[in-house]
């Protein structure tokens, strides 16, 4: 099982290790150590990045990395919690993975979490029309 040699690798990069089942596990990181813990999981473990996903949630704005161990259907989702809601803001891991730009990009445009060092951050799915500072994917009282 690859969830044995994550442990190991990450140790205390770890804030929570939950085990959803047997073969979906999440994992709750602080946001200064997400492009190293990505660059393990990606370069040095060879888990499949699969997608990020974003959501509001009371105590500020999260972020899900998911990834995948193919050779035993394993799914490792790192949980990210941005706090700062003003001015949220995490480092993009697109020099490690390219394939994340598009994602960074949409995740930016909805809920408005700045991805420093993203090389393109523009809109990808709003119209041009779509107000500025506003957020789709945002709750209304925030």
């Amino acid at each position: 099982m690859k969830a044995e040699a994550i442990k190991e690798r990450l140790k205390d990069r770890i804030v929570n290790w939950c085990k959803h089942s047997e073969r979906r596990i999440y994992i709750t990181i602080s946001p200064k150590d997400v492009k190293e813990v990505i660059s393990s999981l990606f370069g040095d473990l060879h888990l499949r990045f699969i997608t990020a996903s974003g959501q509001h949630i009371q105590g500020g704005l999260e972020i899900l990395y998911h990834f995948s161990f193919d050779q035993t259907g394993e799914i490792f989702s790192l949980r990210v919690l941005i706090k700062n809601e003003k001015k949220p803001e995490i480092e993009s891991i697109t020099p490690v993975i390219k394939g994340a730009e598009w994602i960074e990009r949409e995740i930016w445009e909805m809920l408005g979490i700045n991805f420093v060092g993203h090389p393109n951050l523009k809109r990808l799915l709003l119209s041009d029309e779509w107000p500025e500072g506003k957020y789709p994917l945002r709750q209304k009282d925030s």
